[in-house]
């Protein structure tokens, strides 16, 4: 026995379906306005790759200037760790200067990684801004407060920790860093960048050892003599190795520390000659001090230098093709050339894909829907009725903040899904009405059709909009960053896809 509850929803559906279908041109006009004004202002919401992860680990990197020592770096970490440890709610801290011996990355002594984790209990907002605050009291130095798992994203797609990273490639290293300073001054001023910076290229103070050609000829000796003895004296050389409870040690030879960086003492050093005799390194070749970069990175056989940005404050879509633009705009010159990664370009990788894995999806659920129901108009019918279903997206994409993500896009794909379906059935049934019982086609088969597929198609909405209910509610709460907005979407979307198979669908059909 039908309750009173579904009684009364089917008498209300009963006297309102008739106004649609007896204006089937009004039905038209209704969804391909609303369909308009979904795919005018879709192009004007935000886009963003990953959500801010609300992690209670983060990570920061601490750069000083090249050649800043070991002490220095670890009187200012220390001096940091005081600060941190002293905010309410900061429970653990660490710190990691420079790089392990077999480390995976080379960074020098003036690198410093620190981390520090949140008690989950404390309000995260306040808490994050008072890190912040402290972070931003070292000026001079490149530094940065990122989530451990967004900065491993960071790191994995560019190499960088920062949002975009504008890479410019070229052979000379002083025209590249010219290159790359006039493209930096060309992102000033966008707004929405913040933690503008250039990549660290500084002169550093460096020996060199150059063999005389006709002195080397005069002793015997040859350049490989010179850079191994010199190379041991300066860098040190493994000669063997012992072993004590079960572990290797290397047993390396090196020069005294005063000599190391004394250029006079490096002349002095005596090297073996095959005439017999040792001969002073001054006599054999020039040793000088050179100014010389403190780095030098290569990417597929290229020299390269990054530019490297954050985006606060406007969406990271709108900031990365303003970025575009103005690179496009910095005359390179001939055997250069610069490209934009990060996280916009990843996400417009993923969202090409997505686009182009839908496209064959939705070609194949045509050949389906002809092949299922024999009519090209009937398949075309539930195909091209598909889109409306996003409207409600849209708009639900609007309401939430206007920005879009990648669990926004499979929000759209799965909406698309569940209209398919109830499109579907709706149509087949209508079919099955025709051929199997004999009811002539008029507006008594559209009202029979509908009014029975009411009960499903309601119970497919509903069954799966309250399932999300309890994560829309529950608002961007740590761990829901990517589902909150894969909700919204869904939910919207099975509005205006509720409405489609119960009123527009039949009207057209």
């Amino acid at each position: 026995k039908e309750s009173p509850f579904v009684a009364s929803l089917r008498g209300w559906y009963r006297g309102w379906l008739p106004r649609f279908v007896d204006r089937p041109r009004l039905a038209v006009q209704v969804v391909g306005v609303a369909f308009a004004a979904a795919a005018v202002s879709y192009p004007f919401l935000g886009e963003e790759f990953l959500p801010h992860f609300r992690e209670y680990d983060f990570l920061m990197h601490w750069v000083e200037k090249p050649g800043t020592s070991l002490d220095a770096m670890r009187r200012i970490t220390i001096q940091a760790s005081r600060e941190l440890r002293a905010i309410p709610g900061v429970r653990n801290f660490g710190s990691h200067i420079g790089r392990a011996e077999v480390a995976d990355e080379v960074v020098g002594p003036n690198f410093t990684e620190l981390w520090i984790s949140l008690d989950p209990s404390v309000d995260y907002q306040p808490t994050v801004a008072k890190v912040q605050a402290v972070v931003d009291g070292y000026p001079g130095l490149y530094r940065d407060l990122l989530t451990y798992l967004r900065e491993r994203v960071k790191e994995v797609l560019t190499g960088a920790s920062a949002t975009v990273v504008v890479r410019i490639a070229g052979p000379d290293l002083d025209v590249l860093y010219e290159r790359a300073t006039v493209a930096r001054d060309a992102l000033v001023g966008i707004p929405g960048v913040v933690d503008l910076k250039l990549q660290q290229q500084v002169l550093v103070p460096q020996i060199e050892v150059r063999l005389r050609g006709d002195a080397g000829r005069q002793f015997g000796v040859t350049a490989g003599q010179v850079q191994r003895s010199v190379e041991t004296l300066i860098k040190g050389r493994k000669v063997g190795e012992f072993y004590q409870d079960q572990r290797i040690f290397d047993v390396a030879v090196w020069g005294v520390e005063r000599l190391r960086t004394d250029p006079a003492a490096i002349r002095s050093v005596l090297i073996d000659t095959p005439l017999g005799g040792p001969v002073p390194l001054g006599a054999l070749a020039d040793v000088s001090v050179r100014p010389a970069p403190n780095e030098i990175t290569r990417e597929g056989g290229s020299r390269r230098i990054d530019v490297t940005l954050n985006v606060a404050g406007r969406s990271l879509g709108a900031v990365a093709r303003e970025v575009e633009s103005a690179i496009a705009a910095v005359p390179l010159g001939t055997g250069y050339h610069a490209e934009v990664l990060g996280e916009y370009a990843e996400r417009e990788a993923s969202a090409r894909r997505l686009v182009t894995l839908g496209a064959i999806a939705m070609a194949a659920i045509f050949v389906l829907l002809y092949t299922d129901f024999g009519s090209l108009r009937l398949a075309i019918l539930v195909f091209v009725t598909l889109p409306f279903a996003l409207i409600g997206g849209v708009a639900a994409a609007w309401l939430s903040g206007g920005i879009l993500s990648l669990g926004s896009l499979v929000g759209f794909i799965t909406v698309l899904g569940i209209a398919a379906r109830n499109g579907i059935m709706l149509v087949s049934h209508y079919r099955h009405l025709e051929t199997e019982e004999g009811v002539p086609f008029g507006l008594g088969l559209v009202m029979r059709g509908a009014e029975e597929r009411l009960a499903p198609i309601l119970m497919t909405a509903l069954a799966t909009g309250l399932a999300l209910v309890p994560i829309v509610l529950g608002g961007d709460l740590p761990g829901h960053e990517i589902e909150h907005p894969l909700a919204v979407v869904i939910i919207g979307g099975l509005f205006t896809s509720t409405l489609l198979n119960l009123f527009f669908m039949p009207a057209l059909y």
